[in-house]
């Protein structure tokens, strides 16, 4: 049996960190793991940008009640649940992706959670495990699935060469020039012929 894994932000879904960075005009809340690829290091930063400015977790959760999926998202999801068991494996946090979830039908979802503190204020942020994207990818294997990854981001690219096989959906330049390895679509009509193509190899 094959389970698909993909990513939420920028496969499926916009990234809510950017969409957040446009409402308050905060350029370096633009940044992602397309741009810096230590995760830890970059919520950091995100965590100091938000104190620094008194911005607090109702602020991002009003942002993301405006955010919807990718056009064809949707489709593409009740498409492949009906191919194959999916899991959406994320570096988001459960208080940022209930809302989008509702959008997607309820999808399985393994991410992370923030620490809030008085007055809604993120205190930090805890990882589930390091590297939980590729050691959900293992211990799937590790019960006999076959795993087909996607992904857009730096983040991604530990689970795509752990799964027994990896597809970039519209990931930039330099994560495709980087992992040449990986095929690549923009689309999700490409998406879904990868998916198959693949899947008879396996």
């Amino acid at each position: 049996m094959i389970v698909a894994c993909l990513d939420l932000e920028g496969v499926l879904v916009p990234e809510i960190w950017i969409a957040f960075a446009e409402k308050t005009g905060i350029e370096k809340l633009r940044l992602t793991t397309r741009d810096i690829p230590d995760y830890n290091k970059l919520m950091q930063g995100r965590l100091d940008i938000l104190n620094e400015n008194n911005l607090t977790l109702s602020d991002i959760q009003e942002v993301i009640k405006g955010v919807s999926p990718f056009p064809g998202a949707k489709e593409f999801l009740a498409w492949l649940k009906s191919e194959f068991q999916v899991i959406i494996l994320s570096d988001s946090f459960n208080q940022f992706a209930g809302p989008l979830m509702a959008q997607l039908d309820y999808p399985t979802l393994f991410c992370h959670d923030l620490i809030i503190g008085e007055a809604g204020k993120i205190k930090d942020f805890q990882l589930r495990i390091p590297d939980a994207k590729t050691k959900a990818v293992k211990a799937l294997q590790g019960l006999n699935f076959k795993v087909i990854a996607a992904g857009d981001s730096y983040n991604d690219t530990g689970m795509l060469k752990q799964a027994n096989a990896g597809i970039l959906f519209r990931a930039p330049n330099n994560v495709i020039k980087e992992f040449p390895q990986f095929p690549v679509t923009l689309d999700y009509d490409g998406f879904k012929k990868l998916f198959i193509e693949t899947a008879k190899k396996l």
